[in-house]
């Protein structure tokens, strides 16, 4: 074990690979990885709740933007949402523009098993249903053979 320059013992990234006992977790660790990576602006301003014990909506302040502003779709396990509005600003003269036009994309990284099951668009608020499907438990039972 190594001391930083305060007499502390360093931290090491630890990653699933290194760990013994998890085995095969490297995609794991990408997803993790590009989740830390993706953007922390806040707009649009989010909730995250769970409906069901199986079931979670996201829900998005998109006020302003119509249904033909927005796009949702699902890259590698990744909800992408973008919104862009049309700027219909030409030939208006604001003496104060509080409520800009504002293009945005948010990412959520879905786990294995969760799937988009719809999404709505209500008082300028956009709801994405999710769903995680449980899947059956299996039991397998390996032969030894001996040499």
């Amino acid at each position: 074990m190594s001391l930083n320059r305060k007499g502390l013992p360093e931290m090491t990234k630890l990653t699933f690979a290194a760990h013994p006992f998890l085995l095969g977790f490297d995609q794991l660790e990408r997803l993790v990885e590009r989740t830390a990576k993706s953007g922390t602006d806040g707009y649009p301003p989010f909730n995250i709740e769970q409906s069901a014990e199986n079931q979670f909506r996201i829900t998005l302040a998109v006020a302003g933007f119509r249904e033909g502003d927005l796009a949702i779709t699902v890259e590698d396990r990744q909800l992408v949402i973008r919104g862009r509005q049309a700027d219909e600003a030409e030939g208006r003269i604001f003496l104060h523009r509080g409520i800009a036009a504002r293009a945005f994309q948010k990412a959520f990284v879905l786990a294995e098993g969760v799937e988009v099951s719809g999404a709505s668009i209500e008082n300028g608020l956009l709801n994405i249903d999710l769903r995680r499907a449980v899947p059956e438990t299996v039991v397998q039972t390996i032969s030894i053979r001996s040499k």
